[in-house]
């Protein structure tokens, strides 16, 4: 019969590892599917895109801005001669659906400060995402260039706009990932060779981390073919495949060399690492998932995209630490400690017991003085919690886009230009009850009102409509071009699009508040039409949108992500107050990491260290949200694993007051292995240059080093301590044997 339950096994272990090998070649392309380009489900900013696609048919619902430096000043003649061959060639290449320059549209605002000048280009992409067609566009940039350098040596193109800049987004997530598990990876092996004392043992949760994150990239990359997932899929299964794959596969190692240091058996030592430490892994992954779950129900396609690669990951760490490590280890059995160092080895020797001894007398001591205890540990704790309370998620101030990349230059350029407002304009499209716009003169009217009452907002350095460029000649509308008609005026007559660029001294968060302030006053004001609407769309509509929904959204998920973590930990212990204390303490660990986030990033105390040169003011919205959710899960492991160790002696007849010191000598090891790996894992993410992953490998790490030192290790077991045998009840220590087990498997 044992026979038959081992290979069933290793045939269980065999297919897992033939999918993941299948899935492997899949992992290194599936950035190319991921979408830098945030959606929001139902906004208001979403639709007018898709207004404009099949109401206007605009030329123009997705644009760059080709940004030109060096040629003559372009209302000369040789300027325009320039201009035009530009123009010819960006006209000819496929994909490009729509060109405006000076030289169709003879408006000021082309000419910016200096003697520079830009070009609108549209973008109509039948073949995939539109960012496909950037990398076209380049080339055709650099040949222009080049060709028109003999000329003119000092000319210089550059591509910006959303599309561009979300294109070079994608290369420096992809470029900080592999920087991070450059740090990580070398880190983390050195973690485990000083836990181990041995190579072979400390190589396979490293390559279980490595087999996580690639078969997690692989079927996010095949969901990414049906549904709309974000770019930090890329970094979220990296960071987190590295944390939690090697997490689990260490826990199952360090129980596998417990057990074969007994059995001398690697059979039987692999059933009883997989049976006990494979419980807890179970316990943990499902505290882990819920978070991830809840995010899933936040409309916007970064924080979904989050949700996915954070459950993809804990599942395939789950199934491979519980069905590949196991065979593995069977396989292996005594040769687990081969290639051990000798330095290393020799230490180890009796390293575990004096470290026991340690951890066990330091129990002994919490539990002596557990409210003490709680006083030192929880005072700093408290204090650095009550900096979350001014936590702003605002859009972060300064430059933190990549510097390096063409599209940021361009739009630094443009800002010396005074122009960047054409990256950022409000794309406003009032839609009237029953007058044709171009046919009736109160339609023409309602427009030129509201036209002007745009402009006359001292944000507004321009507003473009039908009546700024014909004037007041309503008949001159059928002298434009179709490319402007089609741009500003729907087929139907009773909708037209109104461009607002905003003054370059207007904040990113100044426009998101105008917006607001549009939309609270509404088109009726504005035109002085009953019945008329008004939507907004834009980059600073957009923001708006998420950081609105994210905020609405916010309580919801902490909701979710504590009943539903209440309820695995209900099932899991059978206790109450285990389980009520445990979320009690994860959420002072959530809260003390904001308060660290507030004051480093936000207040910028000691923020020059992760390369940002100032306090940023605010932080990303979909930070706090999303560090909630993965930082609930993660701690949780930290929790099963002391509690599990505690009721195990408990029920083997120790009292409290010796239960609580022989769990911490238990498990207080893993837990610090197992933390440091999660913070050089996570810290390895703020060395990018990705500042919203900066941010959240700072939160992570932060939270993960507060809840493995003085939450798990000073205030959980002083509250054991406290609460003596009301930690099991309902269930208590008779009835919890019928329980199912739950071993932390050290």
């Amino acid at each position: 019969m044992m026979n038959l339950v081992h290979v069933r096994r290793f045939w269980l272990a065999g297919v897992v590892l033939a999918a993941v090998l299948a899935l492997l070649p899949f992992s290194f392309h599936a950035e190319r599917h991921l979408e830098t380009a945030t959606r929001i489900e139902g906004s208001e900013a979403g639709k007018v895109p898709e207004e404009l696609a099949t109401r206007f048919r605009s030329p123009f619902v997705d644009r760059v801005v080709l940004v030109i430096q060096g040629l003559p000043l372009v209302d000369s003649e040789e300027g325009e001669q320039a201009l035009a061959t530009i123009e010819k060639e960006l006209r000819a290449e496929p994909g490009v659906s729509g060109v405006v320059s000076h030289l169709d549209f003879r408006d000021p605002i082309f000419l910016g400060k200096g003697r520079g000048t830009f070009v609108l280009v549209g973008l109509a992409s039948t073949e995939g995402p539109v960012e496909s067609l950037v990398p076209k566009l380049h080339e055709l940039e650099n040949s222009l260039q080049n060709r028109l350098r003999g000329r003119y040596p000092g000319v210089k193109l550059e591509l910006t706009g959303e599309t561009p800049l979300n294109f070079d987004i994608r290369k420096a997530s992809a470029n900080d990932v592999q920087h991070a598990e450059t740090l990580a990876i070398p880190a983390t092996l050195a973690l485990l060779l000083v836990a181990f004392g041995s190579l072979v043992a400390a190589l396979i949760p490293v390559a279980i981390g490595q087999l996580a994150i690639a078969s997690a990239l692989a079927i996010a990359g095949f969901l990414a073919l049906r549904w709309h997932l974000s770019i930090l899929v890329q970094n979220l299964s990296t960071m987190l495949g590295l944390g939690l794959g090697i997490d689990y596969a260490l826990l199952m190692v360090s129980r596998f060399r417990e057990a074969i240091a007994a059995e001398r058996d690697g059979l039987k030592a692999s059933v009883i690492a997989a049976h006990q430490a494979g419980r807890t892994l179970l316990i943990s992954a499902s505290t882990v998932a819920i978070g991830f779950l809840a995010l899933l129900t936040v409309p916007i396609s970064e924080v979904r995209s989050i949700g996915a690669a954070g459950f993809l990951v804990a599942g395939t760490s789950l199934l491979l630490a519980n069905t590949l490590v196991p065979a593995l280890l069977a396989a292996l059995g005594s040769r687990i400690n081969a290639g051990r160092l000798p330095i290393i080895a020799s230490f180890d020797e009796h390293r575990a017991a004096r470290t026991a001894d340690r951890w066990r007398r330091w129990g002994k001591v919490i539990v002596a003085h557990p409210w003490l205890a709680i006083f030192l540990a929880g005072a700093p704790l408290l204090l650095l919690a009550s900096q979350a309370a001014r936590l702003d998620t605002n859009v972060p101030r300064g430059d933190w886009l990549p510097s390096q990349a063409e599209s940021v230059r361009a739009l630094h350029t443009l800002e010396h230009m005074d122009r960047a407002g054409i990256v950022y304009s409000l794309r406003v499209i009032l839609e009237l009850p029953s007058d044709s716009i171009a046919r009736t003169d109160a339609g023409w009217n309602a427009l030129d009102r509201f036209t002007k009452r745009l402009a006359s907002d001292p944000r507004a350095e321009r507003v473009i409509s039908l009546t700024s460029i014909a004037g007041s000649d309503r008949s001159s509308v059928s002298n434009l071009s179709r490319e402007t008609h089609r741009t500003f005026l729907s087929r139907d007559g009773r909708t037209a699009l109104i461009e607002v660029l905003p003054a370059t001294s207007v904040s990113l968060n100044d426009q998101v508040n105008w917006v607001r302030e549009l939309r609270k006053t509404g088109a009726v004001t504005l035109s002085g039409v009953p019945g008329a609407t008004l939507r907004i769309g834009g980059i600073p509509a957009l923001t708006a949108d998420y950081q609105t929904i994210v905020r609405d959204r916010f309580v919801s998920v902490i909701a979710l992500v504590v009943v539903g973590t209440l309820v695995a930990l209900l099932a899991g212990f059978r206790s109450l107050f285990a389980a009520a204390k445990a979320i009690a303490l994860n959420l002072l660990s959530v809260s003390a990491s904001f308060g660290a986030l507030v004051l480093v990033f936000q207040q910028g105390h000691g923020v020059r260290f992760f390369g940002v040169p100032e306090g940023t003011a605010s932080i990303f919205p979909i930070v706090p949200i999303v560090a909630f959710a993965i930082v609930f899960g993660l701690s949780m492991d930290y929790e099963v694993f002391l509690v599990a160790r505690v009721l195990e002696a408990r029920r083997s007849g120790m009292s409290e007051l010796e239960a609580i010191p022989e769990g911490l000598a238990r498990t207080a090891g893993l837990i610090t292995s197992a933390a440091a790996i999660m913070i050089v894992v996570f810290a390895a993410f703020t060395f990018g240059n990705f500042l919203v992953v900066k941010m959240l490998g700072f939160t992570l790490a932060v939270a993960v080093l507060i809840d493995a030192t003085l939450v798990r290790i000073v205030i959980g077991p002083a509250l054991l301590r406290l609460a003596g045998d009301w930690n099991w009840w309902p269930g208590g220590l008779t009835t919890a044997r019928s329980a199912p087990v739950i071993a932390s498997g050290e």
